[in-house]
């Protein structure tokens, strides 16, 4: 079938402009490209030609209202370098993909203002629901009005890592009260009684929890000293680290974030310190700095990939299995201490 050639750039073109120049309706234009069998070979044929010849996309705006679903999970993540997101992202769109679903990620590079933006743009465009971890600066200030309104539109929402009890909503977290205590006790089993806790994220929802789990397990012990440092300041992370370490007599650092421990093994270096041998380091996330610190960081793995994984399982079986007696529950994914060079 030929058509005639145009010297104007091809147009986007609709279901209704293609039937009106094959002089066929709608319906049989809609079907014809579904190739269903009420439609002749012939008419298939012409209508696939002239879509191909047009490039023609089904609107999907329009096919989502008409299935009530767009098959898009926003994503709104804090920030994107921490290698702990990056994985846990890699694992959410492994999942959705494999579940039939698309996802549109927004990162809010902690900030408030950007993450009520980026809900609000999100459920206009209407993502079927979302996955969020919160910003730093919404942890902090505590305001949570832009997930209600999701809430009051029946929007499912799962959130992760970063999470607040006053949202009444699916959650998957890692343990990080329990490991905290089992990386503290681990230091005190490798010979360490003078155990510094030092984080750079203290004004975050897990740190608090890996602060409460480091000091039980001090308290269990009365031959421990305990001391702490939080860093507030990130252009002084280092100076503060290396002035906490060279003014404290300690044997052994329980570092809440990745950050804080492979700057405490860099400060103690500089300091002349020997890893392991004079002070033993201990990590939270299996990231970069932990394999490419010197010695490399004994650590806590909080399978990211995982932990996506099951958001998007949480959520699909929403979506898929609407229930308005539905109740959230809470997921907590286990971690492990991956034991490297760092400790004895």
């Amino acid at each position: 079938m030929e058509f005639e050639k145009i010297e104007v750039m091809r147009r986007k073109v609709t279901l209704k402009q293609l039937a009106r120049e094959l002089n066929l309706s709608i319906s049989t234009v809609s079907k014809s490209l579904k190739n269903d069998s009420e439609i002749s070979q012939k008419t298939i044929t012409r209508v696939h030609e002239l879509a191909a010849f047009y490039n023609y996309k089904p609107n999907a705006l329009a096919v989502s209202l008409k299935n009530n679903k767009t098959k898009t999970i926003g994503i709104i993540l804090p920030e994107i370098l921490n290698h702990f997101f990056a994985k846990v992202l890699f694992g959410i769109e492994k999942e959705a993909s494999k579940s039939g679903y698309k996802i549109v990620t927004c990162i809010t590079n902690e900030s408030y203002d950007k993450e009520v933006g980026y809900v609000e743009m999100l459920n206009y465009s209407s993502v079927d629901g979302f996955i969020v971890a919160l910003s730093r600066e919404t942890q902090m200030i505590n305001k949570l009005d832009h997930f209600q309104v999701l809430k009051r539109d029946h929007v499912p929402i799962v959130l992760f890592d970063r999470v607040s009890d006053e949202i009444d909503c699916d959650k998957v977290i890692v343990d990080d009260k329990e490991a905290s205590k089992n990386a503290f006790e681990y230091l005190l089993q490798t010979g360490c009684k003078k155990i510094a806790i030092i984080t750079t994220i203290s004004n975050l929802s897990v740190a608090k929890l890996r602060f409460e789990g480091a000091r039980e397990a001090a308290a269990k012990n009365n031959q421990v000293s305990k001391i702490e440092l939080s860093v507030k300041d990130s252009d002084n992370f280092e100076a503060e680290i290396e002035k906490f370490i060279k003014n404290n007599d300690i044997d052994g650092v329980l570092g809440l974030d990745e950050t804080a421990a492979a700057i405490s093994i860099n400060m103690s270096h500089k300091l002349g310190y020997k890893i392991p041998e004079d002070i033993s380091v201990v990590g939270f996330t299996d990231g970069l700095l932990s394999r490419h610190t010197y010695p490399k960081l004994t650590t806590v793995s909080q399978h990211a990939e995982d932990l996506g994984a099951k958001t998007v399982q949480i959520l699909v079986n929403q979506l898929d299995n609407p229930d308005e007696n539905y109740k959230a529950k809470t997921e907590v994914i286990k971690t492990s201490l991956i034991i490297r060079e760092s400790t004895n």
